[in-house]
């Protein structure tokens, strides 16, 4: 049995890490988060308590892809067949999986395979789950994903980006749901990404250690205090571990009522066409990352503060190599435009008092 998990609220700053876990954690489809940073930075201990702290979640009980039971829309093959025979699906309820994908990981084992004889010879669809069934609504976590093949890495993104993963083989094919958080760590200096991976993970946040001689000393007693009594360590973080993830659950179920204006697109398109970035997957990815960060703040529409938090970790991997010192005025700029629209949110709420603003520091 699992011991004891370090508690996501007690990790020293690295904020926009965190940030970045929980808006993916509130919509998987923003397209999974890439960590890079160096050794020793939280990185792997952030992403195993992200999943220790979310909401449990409700599943069809015999399945093995953790179909939602009540989501008719979203159901493998196998719990389609089942609903349209009359049957009605067990349920059961438990925690959200971590699922490690080793670098040295195939196509196959990956997505899944058919077995094409016993469809041949009996007329039966028999489908071996891979790794994307065991993550559907889970995280699945890629450490080194640098050294991952490519191809493989392709296929993560494109089912993370869908929310599905299809199979087909000889003329066969079998799907399921393929919804998950998306996690990627590297060390730079062990090599980079190609560009074209880079732009398909969604957020993407470059972390170092931290130079803060207080900051640091924080960092080494708690992690003494919890490796002296895990479990009286979790104990103290309790409170804040729950009011998160309940927070988080609030926000997935107010994510589609979030909503946005053409003044709002018009802001984000300005922000990317500004720095030069190709393709409009980043004003998609800013728009899905913002609703979430409302949705967290329970604020019914998105504003500017929602999104330039959001750009802040949607554009930089999007950069092109050129003009470095213009790329860094130009997060200058959006630096002081997100400390004016805190301030400016700031005086709002203490005009209207309006107590859920509290949140906003959380992410």
């Amino acid at each position: 049995m699992a011991g004891p998990i370090f508690p996501f609220t007690a990790i020293v700053n690295q904020d926009k890490m965190k940030r970045a876990l929980v808006l993916n954690a509130i919509n998987p489809l923003i397209g999974g988060v890439l960590v890079r940073g160096e050794r020793g930075t939280a990185k792997s201990t952030a992403v195993r308590a992200l999943a220790a702290l979310l909401p449990e979640i409700n599943i069809v009980a015999d399945c093995p892809f953790s179909c939602s039971p009540y989501e008719k829309d979203r159901l493998c093959d196998n719990c389609r067949e089942r609903v349209a025979r009359g049957e009605e699906l067990p349920v059961a309820r438990r925690k959200v999986r971590l699922v490690d994908l080793p670098v040295s990981a195939t196509e196959d084992r990956v997505v899944g395979t058919l077995d094409i004889e016993q469809a041949i010879k009996k007329g039966e669809k028999k489908f071996e789950p891979g790794v994307l069934a065991a993550a559907n609504r889970g995280i699945l976590y890629v450490d080194e994903v640098n050294l991952l093949d490519d191809h493989v890495v392709d296929l993560l993104l494109d089912s993370a980006a869908m929310g599905v993963n299809v199979v087909e083989r000889e003329g066969i094919s079998f799907q399921h749901p393929a919804q998950f958080v998306l996690v990627g760590t590297m060390n730079p200096e062990e090599g980079e990404l190609r560009p074209q991976l880079l732009d398909r993970f969604g957020l993407s946040v470059d972390i170092k250690g931290i130079a803060d001689a207080d900051a640091r000393v924080e960092i080494v007693e708690r992690r003494l205090a919890f490796e002296t009594d895990p479990v009286g360590f979790c104990d103290e973080w309790c409170g804040a571990e729950e009011k998160l993830s309940k927070e988080i659950e609030a926000a997935r179920k107010m994510l589609r009522s979030v909503t946005h204006s053409q003044a709002d697109l018009y802001a984000i398109a300005e922000l990317s066409a500004g720095l030069e970035v190709d393709g409009h997957r980043s004003d998609l990815v800013i728009l899905k990352s913002a609703r979430a960060h409302a949705a967290l703040v329970s604020r019914a529409a998105i504003t500017e503060e929602d999104i330039l938090l959001a750009a802040e970790l949607a554009l930089p991997h999007r950069l092109k190599r050129k003009a470095i010192h213009e790329v860094e005025l130009q997060f200058e700029h959006l630096e002081k435009r997100l400390e004016a629209s805190k301030q400016g949110s700031a005086s709002q709420t203490q005009k209207t008092d309006a107590p859920h603003d509290v949140k906003k520091k959380r992410a």
